[in-house]
């Protein structure tokens, strides 16, 4: 039996320091003073530092990370369509060992910064499914390291291409995770409406999640999010479903988004927002004002609706930036969001911890709590105001009771006594 105890961690949320004692890979018990009740083949001591679940990241496009130099993908206009029609005109010539490459790059950024857990976007409208069979084997490849959902996404429309809801289905035969669609780039509202009832009709057939690009443009005319909403309280799979960006939201009247919240909490649809990219990608066609473009996090947060941000870009034709570090986007996200009082910040770790565990419907599995998998990370702070504040660095990185890795603590050499 392998047994490891870290001792004196902070736990979000509770007073006092805990020990973690772990067996076989799982949570044993957690609490205080177990050193002095417990055997254990290695002892940690925390010294005090927070310990909090993995971060998560519930939505990236791996296949189109650092394509971003190619000088045919340049994106001039800064635009989401432009990005899309970039993407299209080069993604042909994409190979299965090149997007593994680059999406395992990728990964292993994420991962140094505390993210176990992955949710990617593939573009499957590609009649060779390149990028969909390089990131099932990748999947398979990175299990023990890292946990990758797989969502079988039509960058170029389920219905504007030719084909797109068959690849769609056929992905998912191919053992994709999730059904995507993009409605608001469909040719008309009705093949919008009509992409997002085929991901639902799809998920229950296959027994899958939905993650569907709902809404990215500020055009407040773009309402799929009611049609997402109403499909996912029909079907009876409403929590495994995910609407990502809305950032019509954004531009939304005050009397349309108050009845539309009211579907929204029936629903228990999940929210992704990505703070980062759509403060970049949105208000391209504003004079001033420029709209912001983020979609109502303050106010989902508020009404009990599960929302979470994500990286989503690193280095393509719509997002030239990104390194995967989730703290950096949790950062911009709350003062995008104006989340900041000092409890709103103190709780903004959920966004980029459990609420993204909630989204990819994994709370059974996640948790430092006795008897789940032990994965966790430690990071250099003593709490979370301060973890948050400061925009720490992790300290280590625990999966299955093994550490991924550890990080030496930062040593002053100066002999200035300011800085000693």
């Amino acid at each position: 039996m392998k047994s490891i105890l870290f001792t004196n961690a902070k736990l979000k949320g509770q007073n006092g320091l805990q020990d973690i004692y772990i067996t076989d890979g799982k949570f044993k018990e957690i609490g205080p003073g177990l050193a002095a009740k417990v055997t254990a083949e290695k002892v940690v001591d925390l010294e005090g530092k927070l310990a909090v679940p993995p971060y998560v990241d519930p939505h990236i496009h791996l296949d189109y990370v650092f394509t971003a130099l190619n000088p045919a993908a340049a994106n001039k206009t800064g635009s989401l369509f432009e990005g899309i029609q970039r993407w299209s005109e080069t993604k042909g010539r994409l190979t299965k060992e090149e997007i593994k490459e680059r999406a395992r790059q990728a990964m292993k950024q994420e991962i140094l910064t505390g993210v176990q857990y992955i949710r990617t976007h593939v573009d499957v409208t590609d009649p060779k499914l390149t990028a969909l069979r390089a990131m099932l084997e990748l999947r398979e490849e990175v299990k023990d390291t890292c946990t990758l959902q797989i969502i079988a996404f039509p960058q170029e429309g389920m219905y504007a291409y030719q084909g797109g809801d068959k690849l769609v289905e056929e992905a998912l035969t191919m053992g994709a995770d999730l059904v995507g669609a993009i409605p608001h780039f469909e040719y008309t509202r009705e093949d919008g409406v009509k992409s997002v009832q085929k991901a639902f009709e799809l998920a229950v057939k296959y027994d899958k999640m939905v993650d569907i690009h709902c809404d990215e443009t500020d055009d407040d005319q773009s309402r799929f999010i009611e049609v997402l909403a109403a499909e996912a309280l029909r079907s009876g799979i409403a929590e495994k479903a995910t609407a990502s960006h809305t950032c019509a939201m954004h531009s939304y009247n005050n009397a349309y988004t108050y009845k539309l919240f009211k579907l929204l909490g029936l629903s228990k649809v999940n929210f992704i927002s990505c703070p980062t990219e759509n403060i970049h990608l949105q208000g391209r066609f504003d004079n001033y004002p420029k709209r912001r473009g983020l979609t109502r996090v303050k106010e989902l947060n508020e009404a009990g609706i599960n929302v979470c941000f994500a990286q989503d870009s690193m280095s393509d034709p719509w997002y030239p930036v990104g390194n995967g570090n989730l703290m950096n986007i949790l950062d911009a996200g709350i003062h995008i969001a104006q989340m900041m009082s000092i409890e709103e910040i103190s709780n903004s770790l959920d966004l980029i911890t459990v609420n993204g565990a909630r989204t990819l419907n994994i709370l059974d599995q996640y948790g430092i709590e006795a008897g789940k998998p032990a994965n966790f990370i430690v990071l250099n702070a003593k709490g979370e105001f301060e973890a948050v504040c400061n925009r720490v660095s992790v300290a280590c990185s625990v999966r299955d009771g093994e550490f991924l890795f550890e990080r030496a603590p930062e040593v002053i050499t100066t002999t200035n006594g300011l800085l000693k």
